[in-house]
């Protein structure tokens, strides 16, 4: 893990060479003794890490292998610029650079800087430095706006200006305060000025509360999970979708694009205030990884590999030191440190290249290239040079950090030049004490690539035109040039620029500026009708999408302009759609419900379209649901049983009698022998209302005697059909979960018969999960009467729903009080988080009853299975281990479910660290998988790892893929755990044996 990585892993409790004495460095398998508790001498690696001396600016520039057709050109270094991580060209093509010199670990010493560098004779190179502000910590981000620039330096967002002319920064100001700095390399990042006049930034990994710090009425914004924009005018700031970590860009249309360190690119695919809008709608998470080949894709470094990166993964392989084994225990090869990610939006290269994303990876020292191609509403990013990269260095010391479009139409990169760019956190302290962390924080550089032709243009100072003249270069096709003159039009405010500003939106040779007009236009507050019907019908698609977005408010005052909208919705461009299903819930009018019906008809398959009618439907979901089930050829279409019934579950979530009626009486327009249909309305319904602490019998009115004859039906097939053993697993699995649409006294005796043991476990499952929906403490009750009969894939289950309501949980610390319910069987991690309840009655239960189990220490549990390596096992016992204690979190041979890390490294790490890993799952802890726990105000408590979070709600995902997506509304309180959502105690499951055969299994596979 490096630059801007996540955030490092839990220590290990165990002492590292206890490990270390006792399992050996070489990962074989031999005779192994219990640990030695006595002090354990470590190993020296002095002679293994020799230090790698830095090259000089000009020997640098032969390190570089460059794609054909192009060189790399180097404009500033050392003295100019020291330790660079982020930089923002001026209106007069000044670069203000950011220099994190305290990084990573002098976070109290405030060395951070804001340099300002100059190109004085126009040779594009700079040749004049000055620091323009100083006493920063951790500086990690900057934007230029009215004279002065915003930095982020976290916890604060800064404002700085030079007012009287002397070249340093007079005014400082913190405009909002709050954000995470918990993580060097999880900061706030990557500002950027947006089509919308905000400037975006991520907030990364640390997230934040955020505040006005001279505002104490304004409410505060928690960024955790998704990024942020501001108004630099009225500093306003609202949350964004996104929360990735390093890396924030967008294309020429506006298209978002991030990236984390082990997931080198992802695609935003909506806007945070659209999921914000319909409370009863809870969307998945709006990042997807888009890499054709993969979030960790192999990258092909030409420099050597560190030694200390050699020496670290043969220490996580074999188990002495924690850290995730990535690559399959190569210590390098593939994307750990991705970064910057970036879309040329230049006008230097030739024009194929514009559009394509630029990555770094400061751990490889490579600038990797990615061609974005269309895929329904999202891209896929294919790897455009082969076995090779778009720019890479031998020099071990090239950190690409960052990158910036220019003002010459280049490219420029950012390298921040350290000997070592790793986390602190993540170097064992054995390998630590030989490196120096502050190492190059003297040096920086800072490169630009330019087509082999290149000739260097001159460059006008744009502070100096005429607000004439901004308008014009709104047409340019330099994307820099055109975002410096949206910016200036925007600080200027200047009424004159209104009449040209709609000339240019109708008549300008590029698209883009046609768009950009309008955004200046709206950013003046003159967008009128007048504006914008033309470019509703403009020729290309990516200037109606953007008219469409800017219409929203106008519409709702203009028939001219919603009917135009409303027209729209049969567009055969699919981002035009896209766009416009978003809108439609902002415009309304009577329109809305038939064009958002039509959209969906055109794309029922399509995930994103999907979602974007939902989200328009705060009301009108049961509408849409009636004019869908009109048409016979949409309910022969594949999808259209799970569109309908995803309408009818978010009618009956809304909770409106009305609503909920004219979805019931939907069912009276399906033919008779539409039982499919209608049954699939049924149970969305039944769901949706069973979210409002209601049932669908309550919403029942005189006349829809269909719908209750359905419902009838449906429990009696359900019955039937469940219990019968010569019916598909499948159907029968399937009617076990329509259950859960019954009263709990109609449904109880044939759920409390499918959880007998002679069931298939698949189907034993369904009736666990029908029986949680039911509050009953009988349900409960049963469950601890029947628990010795439970598998262990059951049990986890079972626990789940045991702990998920305070009744049936104190129900169980009674019966185990009792002596009920065998106290072995209680999970460790459940008592360690009773222990911190808010309740005191149950944090002392939680108390006592872990004081009476004894549990034992998981280094004792883990030297007590060391012999196990000794034992010969079998991979085909092995199998069936891993299938009925390990598959319901991981994938293996084609089987199981994979939420836990992928297990291909394991049979890297060797048999010792397999050993470790399943016996003390929370002796490192990879974020990723920290398991949550989330409280509804019902009282309900639903755990997993946190796998998506948006304006309105948070998904959390656990075991056999089980997935919680809960309302924001409806949370009580979210927090971590701080525990792996793997389970400590397998060894109750698995003896020496068994664990021997299941690392055999592992192994081979």
């Amino acid at each position: 893990m490096h630059f801007f990585a996540r955030v490092a892993q839990k220590s290990w409790r165990l002492s590292v060479w206890a490990v270390v004495a006792a399992f050996g460095l070489g990962g074989g398998v031999g005779p192994i003794a219990a640990a030695d508790p006595s002090p354990v001498a470590k190993p020296d690696f002095k002679a293994e890490l020799p230090r790698i001396p830095p090259q000089s600016p000009a020997a640098a520039l032969t390190t570089f292998q460059v794609h054909p057709g192009f060189r790399i050109e180097q404009v500033a270094a050392e003295p100019l610029v020291h330790s660079p991580v982020a930089a923002a060209f001026d209106a007069d093509n000044r670069l203000y650079v950011v220099e994190m010199i305290d990084y990573s670990e002098q976070d109290k010493e405030r060395l951070g800087a804001v340099r300002l560098l100059e190109d004085v004779d126009g040779d594009g190179r700079f040749d004049r430095s000055a620091v323009f502000a100083d006493n920063l910590s951790w500086p990690t981000a900057i934007a230029c706006f009215d004279g002065g620039v915003f930095v982020g330096a976290a916890p604060d967002l800064l404002y700085l200006k030079d007012s009287d002319g002397d070249g340093r920064a007079d005014v400082r100001q913190v405009v909002f305060t709050g954000f995470g700095r918990g993580n060097v390399q999880g900061l706030m990042n990557s500002f950027q000025w947006g089509l919308d006049n905000r400037i975006h930034g991520a907030t990364s990994s640390s997230g934040g509360i955020v505040r006005r710090p001279n505002a104490p009425d304004d409410q505060a914004v928690n960024l955790s999970g998704r990024d942020f924009a501001i108004d630099p005018r009225r500093l306003v700031l609202r949350p964004t979708s996104g929360g990735a970590q390093h890396g924030l860009t967008f294309d020429d249309w506006g298209r978002k694009f991030v990236c984390s360190n082990s997931d080198h690119i992802q695609m935003v695919m909506f806007e945070d205030r659209y999921a914000a809008r319909n409370l009863q709608f809870a969307p998945p998470g709006p990042r997807v990884s888009i890499a054709a080949d993969g979030p960790q894709a192999e990258v092909f470094r030409i420099s050597p590999v560190e030694p200390w990166r050699i020496v670290r993964t043969r220490l996580r392989v074999a188990g002495a030191a924690t850290g995730p084994i990535e690559g399959g225990g190569r210590a390098a090869g593939y994307f750990t440190g991705a970064t910057g990610t970036t879309i040329y939006r230049g006008s230097a290269w030739p024009a194929e290249y514009r559009g394509q994303a630029f990555v770094g990876d400061v751990g490889s020292n490579i600038i990797h290239r990615k061609l974005l191609v269309p895929h329904g509403v999202e891209f896929i990013a294919r790897r455009a040079d082969e076995h090779s990269e778009f720019v890479a260095s031998s020099d071990i010391w090239f950190r690409p950090a960052q990158f910036a479009n220019a003002p010459d139409g280049a490219l420029y990169v950012i390298d921040v030049y350290r000997e070592v760019i790793e986390h602190p956190a993540s170097l064992p302290p054995e390998i630590k004490q030989h490196l120096d962390l502050t190492s190059g924080r003297d040096r920086g550089r800072i490169y630009r690539v330019v087509p082999a032709d290149f000739r260097q243009p001159q460059l006008p100072k744009w502070s100096r035109s005429s607000t004439a003249q901004l308008v014009a270069a709104l047409d340019h096709r330099n994307g820099w040039t055109r975002d410096t003159a949206a910016r200036l039009l925007y600080e200027r405010q200047d009424a004159a620029a209104v009449e040209s500003l709609k000339s240019l939106a109708a008549h300008a040779a590029l698209p883009e500026g046609r768009m950009h007009a309008l955004y200046a236009l709206h950013g003046l507050r003159q967008l009128d009708e007048a504006a914008l019907l033309p470019r509703l019908d403009d020729e290309n698609p990516h200037v109606k999408e953007h008219a469409i977005r800017l219409a929203e408010p106008a519409a709702a005052k203009s028939p001219a302009l919603r009917d135009r909208l409303y027209a729209l919705a049969a567009s055969d461009d699919e981002r035009v759609r896209y766009q416009l299903a978003f809108s439609l819930g902002d415009v309304g009018g009577p329109g809305k419900v038939g064009a958002l019906a039509k959209i969906i008809r055109r794309n029922p398959h399509d995930r994103w379209i999907r979602l974007a009618v939902f989200s328009s439907l705060e009301e009108g979901a049961d509408s849409v649901l009636a004019s869908l089930v009109h048409d016979k050829t949409f309910c022969a279409a594949p999808d259209a049983r799970d569109v309908l019934e995803n309408l009818a579950e978010l009618t009956g979530a809304q909770a409106r009698p009305k609503a909920i009626a004219n979805a019931l009486g939907a069912l009276d327009e399906l033919p008779g022998d539409d039982n499919a249909l209608a049954l699939a309305i049924i149970r969305g319904l039944s769901r949706g209302v069973a979210r409002s602490q209601s049932s669908l019998k309550d919403s029942w009115t005189v006349g829809q005697t269909r719908a209750l004859e359905l419902l009838a039906r449906l429990l009696h097939d359900a019955r039937q059909t469940s219990g019968d053993e010569h019916r598909p697993l499948a159907e029968r699995v399937a009617a076990a979960q329509s259950l859960a649409l019954g009263e709990f006294a109609d449904v109880r005796d044939t759920l409390f018969q499918l959880l007998a043991a002679r069931h298939p476990q698949e189907l034993q499952l369904a009736a666990l999960s029908s029986l949680t929906k039911f509050a009953d403490p009988a349900a409960a009750a049963f469950l601890i009467a029947t628990w010795p009969n439970l598998s262990p894939r059951l049990r986890l289950a079972a626990t789940e729903a045991l702990f998920s309501r305070p009744a049936w949980r104190d129900a169980v610390l009674t019966a185990t009080e009792a002596g009920e319910f065998p106290s072995s069987d209680l999970e460790p991690a459940r008592l360690k988080l009773l222990e911190s309840h808010a309740d005191p009655g149950v944090r002392a239960r939680a108390q006592r009853l872990q004081s009476r189990l004894r549990l034992g220490r998981r280094q004792d549990v883990v030297a007590e299975y060391l012999p196990a390596l000794n034992l010969r096992g079998d991979a085909l016992r092995g199998k069936a281990a891993f299938q009925k204690n390990c598959a319901t979190c991981h994938r293996l041979d084609q089987f199981g479910t994979e939420i836990g890390p992928n297990l291909a490294a394991m049979r890297n790490r060797g048999a010792e660290a397999i050993l470790v890993n399943v016996l003390d799952p929370n002796r490192e802890v990879n974020p990723q998988y920290v398991n949550y726990v989330a409280t509804t105000k019902s009282g309900k408590s639903l755990t997993g790892i946190l796998s998506a979070e948006t304006a309105a709600s948070v998904t959390l995902k656990r075991a056999e893929n089980v997935t919680d997506t809960v309302l924001r509304m409806d949370i009580d309180e979210l927090r971590s755990t701080g525990l792996s959502i793997m389970p400590e105690g397998l060894e109750k499951q698995l003896d020496q044996q068994a664990l021997a055969d299941l690392i055999a299994y592992l192994l081979a596979n």
